[in-house]
């Protein structure tokens, strides 16, 4: 198992451990109910585009909401990301053990080539 990280230098600490299915702690409460609400409001439009086509809206119109729903998710993404940046990131990546700061660089480009193009 690979030591828990967490960031002194900032008051909402972020102890994530590297890789997949960990759990972050004392995230900012800030961004997190900042990103809670984007997602209430994501899940009303994802409502709405259900009665459009249920309603056999016009095509274009359901686009144009879909591309509306997809850019309000990569807001929440980049928010997300900026947070792993500040904390989780930033700590492996200054961490004197090599494997830690390899394995938060896999991580980051992983993050970017695959959900956030």
């Amino acid at each position: 198992m690979l030591p828990k990280i967490a960031s002194a230098a900032h008051s909402a600490e972020c102890a994530c451990l590297v890789g997949p299915g960990h759990k972050a702690v004392a995230v900012d409460a800030a961004l997190k109910d900042s990103n809670q609400k984007r997602l209430r409001r994501i899940e009303g439009q994802v409502r709405g585009l259900q009665k459009m086509v249920a309603g056999d809206r016009y095509c274009a119109d359901i686009i144009v909401q879909i591309a509306s729903v997809q850019e309000a998710l990569r807001g929440v993404a980049r928010n997300l990301m900026k947070n792993h940046l500040h904390h989780c990131a930033a700590r492996a990546l200054r961490s004197a053990k090599k494997e830690e700061a390899n394995a938060m660089y896999d991580e980051l480009l992983g993050l970017i080539y695959t959900h956030l193009r």
